[in-house]
């Protein structure tokens, strides 16, 4: 009774998904300017335009690239899902309201800038704890949502990972190395300390594994346990 997931990322060789450990370092931005990397990068927003007509993504990402101070978008027929408390202004509020098919906000916040704002694409769930598995029922059920690509950060990644909420892993891979050990990966979180937590981990099945242009690769897999 919840979506089928897709975890959709891009991500270097060793498994980054930002160039580095502060919030002003970021793939979209910095992809571009670099030789070697920016020639192929396209392929991945083509392949983005194919996902899932529901997108879940994070309030710290979306303003770490711009919603709160981009120009208000033309509408288009995807339906945005947003897991914020604090990154989000009433402009970026507004900003995917103008964006999205249908705009469904999840926080803890009963302070967040949503509540005072009134569209009928608008639709804010609110929990008191985060549960994602709660959450996702809701976007089934209320929503029709019934497939969901996941294009959050590494920490929120983990959450869906170690709560079994990922059907499906899809990665496009950009030739390139990061390093660091603060840069946010594919998936972040906790880590596993005791063998007995070995049942927590993603194992997967390969579906597919396709070479792209000027040295990209795509890996789609599925989640088997």
């Amino acid at each position: 009774m919840r979506p089928i997931t897709t975890l959709f990322m891009l991500s270097s060789l060793d498994g980054k998904i930002s160039t580095g450990s502060t919030d002003n370092m970021d793939v979209d931005k910095d992809f571009p300017a670099i030789e070697g990397v920016k020639e192929g990068l396209h392929q991945y927003y083509e392949i983005e335009q194919t996902t899932d007509l529901w997108s879940f993504n994070t309030g710290r990402v979306q303003a770490k690239i711009g919603a709160n101070i981009k120009p208000i978008p033309q509408k288009t027929p995807v339906s945005f899902v947003i897991l914020d408390n604090k990154h989000l202004t009433e402009r970026g509020v507004r900003y995917f309201c103008a964006l999205s098919k249908e705009f469904v906000l999840i926080t803890t916040n009963p302070k967040h800038p949503a509540f005072g704002i009134k569209e009928d694409n608008l639709h804010v769930i609110f929990q008191n704890e985060l549960s994602l598995q709660d959450a996702l029922k809701k976007l089934k059920m209320d929503f029709g949502c019934d497939r969901l690509t996941i294009q959050s950060g590494g920490t929120l990644n983990a959450l869906f990972l170690r709560e079994k909420l990922l059907d499906y892993v899809d990665v496009v891979v950009a030739p390139v190395l990061i390093g660091g050990k603060d840069t946010s990966t594919l998936v972040d979180g906790e880590s596993l300390t005791n063998k007995s937590e070995l049942n927590k981990l993603g194992v997967l099945e390969l579906i597919d594994c396709k070479p792209l242009k000027n040295s990209y690769l795509r890996l789609r897999y599925k989640v088997i346990g």
